[in-house]
């Protein structure tokens, strides 16, 4: 008797051990080939996306690079099952300057498109690219109460979005010719004029690209302290939760 009982204990001991190691292998291949977290630190994306939103990222919309695995082993270059994105795609990649670093922009420039801003619009191929006026937004970005111009620009090929201007004036607004080199892309950030983008530090290797960003599955407007518990609820932003990313 005992030793059956010391044996139905071994045995749960071992089936125990048996679902962790399954539930790590599944969540590991589900991170590196299908869907991997992100939250939004910065205000760079407003009004796409908010500080604080937590967002779903598509590993495989791209193909894959050694900076899908987990602790980006450098076992090969370049990627496989590569694609090159579509133009007005909101993507996460690891920043060229320190690929330690993760960064979300909107691809702007393809690989061998022109790519200029004067004036604050926008050109592609020595095109303008259209926008208009969608109304003030009003944000209290890190602390500081601004009313900034929303436009909704019309990137080519159909794909449109809403982007923030504060200025049209200044050097990141009257920028030279950029001729984006094959393999690699140009990312802008919708609030235009407060973002470290391309303009800054230059393109993106494709190799760099983690995926796309497609969901919002949370979303909390962390103005309170933390432990005010009695007010998580209401920091909640509801009307997010599941939307979708374009």
């Amino acid at each position: 008797m005992a030793a059956s009982k010391a044996k139905r204990k071994s045995g749960s001991i071992v089936d125990n051990v048996k679902t962790i190691v399954y539930a790590v292998v599944i969540a590991v291949v589900i991170r590196t080939f299908l869907f991997e977290p992100f939250n939004i630190p910065s205000g760079s994306m407003i009004p796409t996306l908010l500080v604080g939103d937590y967002l779903f990222v598509a590993k495989y919309s791209y193909g894959f690079s050694h900076f899908s695995f987990p602790f980006s082993p450098d076992w090969f270059s370049g990627r496989i099952f590569g694609s090159v994105p579509h133009r007005g795609d909101v993507v996460v990649f690891r920043y060229p300057p320190d690929p330690s670093e993760d960064y979300i922009k909107r691809v702007i420039g393809l690989p061998g498109d022109h790519v200029q801003v004067r004036e604050g619009q926008l050109y592609i191929n020595s095109q303008l690219v259209p926008r208009e006026p969608a109304g003030d937004y009003v944000t209290d970005e890190d602390g500081i109460h601004m009313v900034l111009r929303r436009y909704k620009e019309d990137l080519p090929g159909g794909a449109d979005h809403y982007l923030l201007k504060a200025t049209d004036q200044g050097d990141m607004n009257n920028t030279n010719e950029y001729v984006v080199p094959a393999h690699e892309l140009m990312v802008l950030g919708d609030n235009r004029d407060n973002s470290a983008d391309s303009r800054f530090w230059g393109y993106v290797p494709m190799e760099n690209l983690v995926g796309k960003a497609e969901v919002i599955f949370f979303s909390i407007d962390s103005r309170d302290p933390w432990w005010e518990f009695w007010s998580w609820p209401f920091e909640i932003r509801w009307g997010r939760i599941g939307m979708l990313i374009h």
